[in-house]
């Protein structure tokens, strides 16, 4: 069942110029002069014709560049503005924190601003009365609460107007790129409250230029380029996509001859991407003896192995690896920029060797990531699900990791231990 459906919308805004000072689409439509009066030199399409669904209980994320349309969407979706044609449906309540401020009367106190945005968000003075100390502490504003909010700094805006939103106990949270004006101690807690509701089942939608935490928190993220989805689906896949073309933008696209070769890899681009300057290839696990094989006890030392090969010098890279388990969690990930390694120069093949004297994963299959990317992010070639092995165990606990620990009993408890048996 799907939370948010989004059908075709599109949002034209009227350019101002000195020959229709006071026009506006809304007056072009009503005195149906909507082509002759707003050519098309004099109509910036913010969106155009976006469509897209989010489920139940989904985080999904809207990355892209500033005028990209993010922010005219989301507004849409909070009811703040409405779209110029297309429809919406959502089901439940929403709660968004949007703009920094918004719907805070900035000469009346933190207090009464609570009441206001409560009400507002559909809440009795009941239900928020018995909700203020939860968003008083969890803005950490005990001691501003009574002051106006003009005196508040950009911060503590940040800290009432989050607070506010997920103590309405929303069904569907929208949040656009106010976290970045957030203090550095606050925003973690804000993180740590999102996962809260992903846990919960709540719907999330998240616009942000902070990759890192996009890729963390979503189970999905759509790319908007100039008011279209330029492209959506698996978080990492998208966010390295959209750096490369950042990182490419000024520079020529590519012939007829890469059109060929991009439609001939079409099939396998949910599973590898990247510029491939730095190429990963035969990848292998193999035992402590050297010997190939892909399913290994839980207390068995092994390693991956896979060759690199590098056409041109390059002075920056990074090696990665992640683990996932077989409904997507990721159980390890890290890399040698993450583990201080200094990258000085790579140029032609070699190979690496990434030694593992004990993995302690509990029994399953596990898909095994690779990657070569540059230190902001930027891909050279990521293997993502394009490997997979099994770790076998006496032990049947459950969870990703079998954490070392001992049991411990009073004399009075009467228990027996039975011998593992393979």
């Amino acid at each position: 069942m799907h939370t948010v459906i989004v059908e075709d919308i599109v949002k034209y805004y009227k350019k101002y110029s000195n020959k229709h000072k006071f026009l506006t689409l809304k007056s072009a439509i009503v005195n149906r002069s909507l082509f002759s009066d707003l050519k098309s030199s004099e109509i910036f399409e913010a969106l155009r014709g976006v469509s897209f669904k989010v489920k139940d209980g989904e985080t999904l994320s809207i990355i892209g560049e500033n005028g990209s349309g993010k922010s005219t969407l989301l507004k849409i979706l909070a009811g703040i503005s409405q779209p110029s044609s297309g429809n919406i449906l959502t089901k439940g309540r929403i709660s968004a924190l949007i703009e920094l401020g918004a719907g805070f009367h900035p000469e009346i106190s933190g207090r009464e601003n609570i009441f206001i945005n409560g009400i507002i968000l559909g809440l009795t003075k009941k239900k928020i009365q018995e909700r203020y100390n939860d968003i008083v502490n969890f803005a950490e504003l005990e001691e501003f609460i009574n002051n106006p909010v003009k005196t508040y700094s950009s911060g503590m805006y940040m800290r009432l107007g989050f607070s506010i939103a997920i103590n309405v106990n929303p069904d569907i949270l929208l949040i656009d790129e106010v976290l970045s004006v957030g203090d550095a101690s606050f925003v973690p807690k804000c993180i740590d409250k999102i996962n809260e509701f992903k846990r919960k089942g709540k719907t999330i939608i998240f616009v942000s230029h902070d990759l890192t935490t996009v890729e963390r928190i979503s189970d999905r993220v759509i790319w908007l380029k100039n008011g279209e989805i330029e492209m959506q689906g698996y978080p990492k896949r998208v966010t390295d996509t959209y750096l490369e073309y950042i990182g490419k933008k000024d520079e020529k696209k590519a012939n007829k001859q890469h059109e060929a070769e991009k439609m001939e890899a079409e099939k396998n681009r949910e599973k590898r991407w990247g510029t491939k300057e730095i190429e990963i290839s035969k990848v292998k696990m193999i035992d402590k003896n050297g010997n190939e094989k892909y399913i290994f006890e839980q207390n068995e030392p092994f390693a991956i192995e896979f060759n690199v090969n590098s056409k041109s010098e390059e002075k920056d890279f990074v090696f990665g690896i992640g683990i996932f388990n077989t409904e997507g969690i990721q159980c390890y990930g890290s890399n040698t920029f993450i583990e201080n390694f200094k990258s000085q120069s790579i140029k032609g093949t070699g190979k690496i060797r990434i030694k593992i004297s004990k993995i302690n994963l509990v029994n399953g299959t596990y898909f095994l990531d690779l990657a070569a990317h540059k230190r902001d992010g930027y891909p050279f070639d990521y293997h993502h699900f394009q490997y997979t092995f099994k770790i076998t165990s006496v032990y049947r606990d459950v969870g990703i990791v079998r954490i070392h620990h001992e049991w411990e009993f009073s004399n009075n408890i009467k228990i027996h231990k039975k011998s593992l048996v393979k």
